[in-house]
């Protein structure tokens, strides 16, 4: 009855959202971002402590800029979700562009499977959607959501336009048969992991558990492995798909080694989009909790707190 209930709660905001005109929608988006950023306090906190971490000379003035930033950020996604069903080719030009489209291609072009190093970073969601509308689906590597109902409806429309979902507990035999097949596969590699899935690697300066499975694919299969990150870009008023400069695949014959270092270059590619784009990063989720030491960071009110 719960899981009913969630996903026609959601089902109906999805709708209402999906029927406004799309500035009005982001308008309505923004406002819950707003309301989000007042009455959860534990989240602030935890971005708050992120901001620290990563920025330790910023002023608690340029902190909460950020955090509100983020807030509206994630309100405008939602709108767009929302909507996302209506989207084609055609009514979402001057909506949304690509910028190095061409190293994609490059990439695709070798056949081994392209690997994409993304994060929660501006419009995640719509970033594999517009990708697989304008042509070009990929897999995406998620976690199954609590709710199964509410997961099956995302991921309904996350897949309307060809996109594969690859579960988290089950993916490395997925992605392995992907790269031998040529296909793109998307994952999102900035949050908090444990040992032995993930490995330290530095992310803003500070010890963080990565997920190393995407570096030992990479150095099995030879994929390519590419950043791409659709942001807001404030000047031009509109969603841009960025892919980077291609991430070196250097092995060694020493594996371990070789999976430490291709992970910090990926880290470090995402770190140089969020400090382009600092206010649309997922700063309250406690991406340094898995401490080097084996203990957890408790978070800023003790345990349990943040994500």
């Amino acid at each position: 009855m719960k899981e009913r209930l969630e996903f026609w709660l959601v089902w109906c905001v999805a709708c209402g959202l999906g029927l406004l005109p799309r500035s009005v929608a982001r308008g309505v988006g923004a406002g819950i971002g707003r309301l989000a950023y007042l009455v959860a306090g534990r989240l602030r906190k935890t971005g708050l402590r992120n901001l620290e971490l990563a920025y330790p000379e910023m002023d608690e003035g340029e902190q909460e800029r950020i955090l509100k930033g983020l807030y509206r950020s994630l309100g405008w996604q939602l709108a767009e979700f929302c909507r996302m069903e209506r989207y084609t080719p055609e009514n979402t030009r001057g909506l949304i562009r690509y910028e190095g489209l061409e190293r994609f291609l490059e990439a695709e072009a070798r056949g081994k499977g392209v690997l994409i190093v993304t994060g929660h970073l501006g419009a995640w969601e719509l970033s594999s959607f517009y990708h697989s509308l304008m042509g070009h689906p990929m897999g995406m590597v998620i976690r199954r959501l609590d709710n199964r109902v509410l997961d099956a409806f995302v991921n309904r429309i996350r897949c309307l336009h060809g996109n594969k979902v690859l579960h988290k507990d089950d993916f490395a035999r997925g992605l392995i048969s992907a790269m031998r097949a040529g296909e793109t596969v998307g994952i999102l590699m900035d949050t908090n992991m444990t040992p032995p899935q993930g490995v330290f690697v530095e992310y803003f300066g500070v010890p963080a558990c990565t997920a190393s499975g995407l570096a030992r694919i990479a150095l099995r299969t030879g994929a390519a492995v590419l950043p791409g990150f659709l942001v807001w870009e404030a000047r031009e008023k509109q969603y841009v798909l960025h892919f980077g400069e291609e991430v070196s695949v250097e092995p060694t014959g020493e594996t371990e080694a070789d999976v430490l270092a291709l992970t910090q270059r990926c880290t470090w590619a995402i770190e140089s989009w969020v400090r382009h784009y600092p206010e649309q990063w997922l700063w309250i989720h406690r991406r340094w909790k898995t401490r080097p030491d084996g203990t957890r960071d408790e978070g800023p009110e003790g345990p349990g707190t943040g994500d």
